[in-house]
């Protein structure tokens, strides 16, 4: 009988086939979902209405990233939630198979590739590495060094025009009290050389745009960091007349969705002279807020974006010196509600609801300024579901499952074999997890697999 080490149990899965290799288990308790390629073994695995990540990777492994993750989500990271680590495997012979750590499936994210094979403009490059570098900024703020930064480690969410980054792969990682800059830095540096790989990989496969330079894109990744980090954690020193800037540094700081614990202030010994040194200690200032006034938890920029709405709405209804709960809740039952409930059912997996109500939002501002008059939300609305949400790919699940960049995978549920139609050789090989070549050394910088599979087995 396996063994589960769970933070938030699920009975149904205990029933699971953890005897079979999850590479043999049926598809009948599998469901596709787009991902990238991955060197360990993953599956997504559909317990009544839940989905949930299966990856299949040695118990130290398993242990390590499913400790790792669960710090991470309770320091409200962007990362995906661990939900178990299944271990004392035993396959119909007897023989042991490698422990599963489970985590709980992001609900509309997609991996990179999937956004490129959909076709994106430079414009969305640049905010698909604003998101990657905000996740890396907030996980330095916590002390993680990640040490295999790339795309592919990534899950994208839309977020009101923007993206979200979480993580989804942290066996390399490492928590700290504080990270150096050293360590900071090599964490720059791997995400310089990864990613210039993997917009080569897409560049190759004409799935980026011409305009686009792998070289450039990967060197502006330094500077939006260093700007970011400056702005997060940098020292401001200004005259005594100039006070007003600390509350500007506030302000500039909550715009950015981060909320300050405190402001170290030091003032020179003549006076004249104020020095600041913030302490940031969360991002998601406007999520919270909106999560305290409506019970909605959606992403950072979608709450930013449905604030300012219901600012509007309180000003549309003459409520300035009403309670904000109070219009927070008619803005709910009036605006937003009616939006979500007049998308058809068989529509509500090509957008989450939050998501939704932002496009609706957009498509009303042109719409207006195209018809020269206002527009109202609910015809908005359908005139958005019609034109717009009817057309777009189901993000919720795969619409197409089995086609990654166009073409058929020779396995929808697992990527790693690659696709049908690919005779340029046998499936990938993952020396991470090959027990074939045991005399092979392991590349410098990794963990020794063989000799950790080997430990855990008991052998010499």
């Amino acid at each position: 009988m396996p063994r589960f080490l769970s933070s938030r149990p699920d009975s149904r899965l205990i029933p699971l086939p953890w005897e079979l290799p999850l590479a043999e288990w049926p598809t009948s308790q599998l469901v596709a979902l787009p991902r990238g390629i991955s060197r360990h073994v993953v599956r997504f695995i559909k317990v009544g209405n839940s989905v949930y990540a299966a990856k299949e990777v040695i118990e130290d492994m398993a242990l390590h990233e499913f400790r790792l993750l669960s710090e991470l989500h309770r320091a409200g990271t962007p990362a995906v939630e661990p939900l178990a680590v299944v271990t004392g495997r035993l396959n119909a012979l007897g023989e042991p198979l490698d422990s599963v750590l489970v985590t709980r499936h992001l609900q509309f994210s997609l991996p990179y590739r999937s956004l490129f094979a959909q076709g994106v403009r430079p414009e969305t490059v640049s905010r698909l590495l604003d998101a990657m570098v905000l996740l890396l900024a907030r996980l330095h703020l916590v002390g993680f060094m990640w040490r295999d930064v790339s795309l592919s480690n990534v899950l994208f969410l839309r977020d009101a025009g923007e993206f979200a980054a979480y993580l989804v792969d942290a066996e390399t990682g490492e928590l700290h009290p504080r990270l150096t800059d050293g360590q900071r830095a090599h964490d720059l540096e791997i995400a310089t050389v990864n990613l210039y790989g993997e917009f080569c990989d897409l560049e190759a496969g004409r799935l980026m745009d011409s305009s686009l330079d792998p070289q450039r894109l990967v060197d502006s990744i330094l500077t939006r960091y260093s700007e970011l980090w400056a702005e997060l954690t940098g020292v401001e020193e200004f005259a005594d007349t100039e006070a007003f800037r600390i509350e500007k540094r506030v302000r500039r700081l909550n715009a950015l969705g981060f909320d300050v614990a405190e402001l170290a202030i030091d003032t020179s010994a003549s006076g004249n002279r104020i020095r600041i040194e913030p302490k940031v200690v969360d991002a998601g200032h406007h999520t919270r807020r909106l999560l305290r006034l409506t019970g909605l938890d959606v992403e950072e920029n979608q709450a930013r974006r449905v604030l300012s709405d219901l600012d509007t709405f309180r000003a549309r209804q003459g409520s300035n010196n009403a309670d904000e709960p109070v219009i927070a809740h008619l803005w709910l039952t009036q605006c937003f509600q009616p939006v979500v409930e007049a998308v058809p059912k068989e529509l509500r997996g090509k957008r989450e609801a939050a998501q939704v109500y932002h496009e609706v939002l957009d498509y009303r501002w042109y719409a207006s300024q195209r018809e020269h008059r206002e527009v109202p939300l609910l015809e908005a609305t359908h005139g958005y579901i019609h034109d717009v949400l009817s057309e777009l790919p189901d993000e919720k699940i795969a619409a197409a499952p089995g086609v990654i960049d166009s073409r058929e995978l020779a396995n929808p549920y697992d990527p790693s074999q690659g696709f049908a139609d690919d005779d340029e050789g046998p499936a990938p090989v993952d020396p991470w997890e090959d027990v074939g070549d045991a005399e092979a050394p392991a590349p410098s910088g990794f963990l020794d697999i063989a000799a950790l599979r080997a430990r855990q087995q008991g052998r010499p």
